[in-house]
């Protein structure tokens, strides 16, 4: 089979290489779809992954071709989602089906070989089985989503609620989409790209609720369009000092905070921050993946249904579409930004 493989920082390669051998209780999946997550590029150019070689890409959907000794033989030709991270079953989070926060996970794309192939190899406990509604350019997005949706539902959000989503990648917008979706019109959105603005627009959010901080003060902003009180809900999908600095300053009393965002660099807070949090008792949470238990009530589930039900359109953030042979130039425009992109999907 055809697979990217990295053999260390900057060490991309196409290649050819043999399947693994199934063990009892996984599948060959033909991968149908996979999406470049912003994660990808540091790991493929600047610290590496865990282990070299590898091959990366943990968004992806496919069919299942081939089975383990112990799969049940319907699970043949199904099409399917991808849950990527590879939980212990054994420490306590897992012993309380709380696998995304397993102490000792492993991960496709990024500890174990993972959808940047023609071909991949998953427990059959990872897949979600796909409706005939929902394409394989749709259930390729279903990690980020569901990560996005796990955010929004931890901090119970109501339709009463303010809410600011400061940071318009995938998950930013996705998390935003969700948001509309809810009901929730007290919405404010920071972002920085022409191509962040009109999709919002898209969703059908006022151009007033769109702050390009690019050209705004953005604290003034903020406080003009909360009458100086903040918001009650605010998410932070960047990772920098000054946006979570931001967030924390511009959250009203009582309110809640949102993590998502990967750390860019060393995190501190001012002493006035601080206060802020101590003073306001504001309630400051994080989050970096998603439930995924195989029951109705997941994220995963949760996404599932929304599509299935057309109540969402991610596939309208897709702003490039690859063959799997040009995976490389989808990389490099992410990393570069030698163009606006939203989602790069490989196919």
């Amino acid at each position: 089979m055809k697979a990217w493989v990295l053999h260390g920082i900057g060490d991309l390669r196409l290649e050819e290489r043999e399947e693994k051998a199934l063990l009892d209780e996984e599948v060959l999946v033909a991968v149908k779809a996979a999406g470049i997550c912003g994660s990808d590029i540091p790991r493929c150019y600047q610290t590496g992954a865990h282990t070299h070689p590898l091959i990366l890409g943990h968004e992806f959907a496919g069919k299942v071709v081939k089975l383990g000794a112990k799969v049940d033989k319907s699970w043949l030709g199904q099409r399917v989602g991808v849950f990527p991270l590879l939980p212990c079953k054994e420490c306590i989070p897992c012993q309380k089906k709380q696998y995304e926060m397993c102490q000792h996970y492993s991960y496709l794309g990024s500890r174990q070989d993972g959808g940047f192939a023609e071909y991949v190899t998953v427990p059959v406990w990872n897949l979600l089985p796909l409706p005939e509604e929902v394409t394989y350019e749709e259930a390729a997005m279903l990690e980020p989503m569901a990560v996005a949706a796990h955010a929004m539902r931890r901090l119970c959000v109501s339709s009463s609620d303010t809410v600011a989503v400061c940071g318009l990648g995938t998950i930013g917008l996705l998390l935003v989409m969700f948001l509309w979706e809810a009901g929730i019109r007290n919405l404010f959105v920071l972002g920085n790209k022409e191509f962040q603005k009109e999709k919002i627009l898209e969703l059908g959010l006022p151009e007033t609720s769109y702050c390009d901080i690019r050209s705004e003060k953005v604290s003034q902003w903020l406080k003009e369009h909360t009458n100086h009180l903040g918001v009650d809900c605010f998410f932070e999908c960047v990772g920098k000092n000054q946006m979570i600095s931001l967030a924390i300053e511009h959250t009203a009393p009582s309110g809640k905070v949102m993590l998502i965002g990967n750390p860019f660099e060393d995190l501190h807070l001012k002493k006035e921050i601080y206060w802020k949090i101590l003073r306001c008792q504001l309630q400051i949470f994080g989050t970096w993946n998603s439930s995924f238990l195989h029951t109705k009530e997941d994220d995963w589930n949760y996404v599932l249904r929304l599509l299935q039900q057309k109540k969402i359109s991610p596939t309208k953030l897709i702003s490039h579409r690859f063959s799997l042979e040009e995976l490389e130039t989808g990389l490099e425009i992410m990393r570069d930004k030698t163009e606006e992109y939203g989602k790069i999907i490989i196919s």
